[in-house]
């Protein structure tokens, strides 16, 4: 049975990951029982190294491991992962085109009781900006875990990102998950929808409320961020009135600019982004309150997806 749980899947990939390829190594930074490595390190202790509160030397360690012809998996919040570890990644093992993939785990705000310094708004900017970095989003626990396997057969670095909490499952079991596609999760005429992870829920919420008012909203599950497929973006927009991004991410640098870059050719397509308004973070009682505080509602969706068709 499927959990619901993005980051349950993730760590019981990476048992399966370690079964099936004995050359899986998996590095965490003093937080496995959130990112749930320690799934992995209760099956496979031989292979798993707590390398402490020091995600810069975990990159590091990572990168000698993939010159080695191990694949190398580190862990940690997206926001510490990213930012600590910025230097060690771009220098070392994207330069240098290394076979580590790195788990952004508690992404976005889905962190909601830590506050600013521990939500990640920005990670998506930071690790799509880095040459040969692949950068993946999945948008429930089944696309999760096909994302995992993917990316350890992927040559090269990749950076997926991992929500905290648990959200609804849309991708099918027997579904294939390739690196680039882009997946059409409702097909409609009047505007398309980009989104990913949490906003994919929230989207779908909305055609519902848009379908009352007769407009008829395509929803795209973008799941891969970089090494996007810019033709079929192009393809999808192809007789729409208008197209809205959206985004569990500041506005500046993810989703929103990723679709924006790939359309920057075509003519008369009016864009609006629903998104963190470059903002930082802040602490909640509760994920939802973050996400209404932020404009991540199927009404910011309803009104832009509004917009773009006048």
């Amino acid at each position: 049975m499927s959990t619901n749980s993005q980051r349950v899947a993730y760590g019981e990939q990476l048992v399966e990951l370690g079964k099936k390829y004995n050359n899986v190594v998996v590095l965490e930074a003093d937080l496995g029982k959130s990112t749930m490595s320690s799934l992995f390190e209760k099956e496979f202790p031989e292979r798993f190294f707590e390398v402490g509160i020091a995600e810069q030397n975990m990159a590091s360690i990572a990168a000698g491991f993939a010159v080695t012809d191990k694949v190398a998996f580190i862990n940690s919040f997206a926001v510490f992962v990213t930012g600590r570890s910025f230097d060690q990644i771009r220098q070392t093992i994207s330069i240098g085109k290394l076979n580590v993939k790195i788990c952004g785990s508690s992404a976005g705000l889905s962190d909601f009781g830590d506050g600013s310094t521990h939500q990640s708004i920005e990670d998506i900017a930071i690790m799509r900006s880095i040459p040969n970095m692949t950068v993946l989003v999945p948008m429930d626990s089944v696309e999760t875990k096909k994302m995992v396997e993917a990316a350890y057969h992927h040559e090269g670095p990749v950076y997926i990102r991992v929500n905290r909490n648990d959200l609804p499952i849309y991708k099918k079991e027997d579904e294939e998950f390739t690196i680039g596609k882009l997946y059409t999760i409702r097909e409609g005429k009047d505007v398309v929808v980009f989104a990913n992870g949490v906003m994919i829920s929230i989207a779908m919420e909305a055609a519902e409320i848009l379908a009352k008012e007769n407009i008829d909203i395509k929803i795209i599950n973008v799941s891969t961020i970089k090494k996007l497929d810019r033709q079929a973006v192009v393809d999808s927009c192809k007789s729409c009135k208008g197209v809205v991004t959206a985004e569990e991410h500041s506005v500046i640098g993810g989703l929103g600019s990723s679709i924006t870059e790939a359309l920057r050719m075509e003519k008369n397509i009016a864009i609006e982004f629903v998104g963190v308004q470059d903002s930082y973070g802040t602490s909640a009682s509760n994920y939802q309150d973050l996400l209404t505080h932020y404009g991540l509602t199927s009404q910011a969706i309803v009104d832009a997806v509004k917009k773009v068709m006048k």
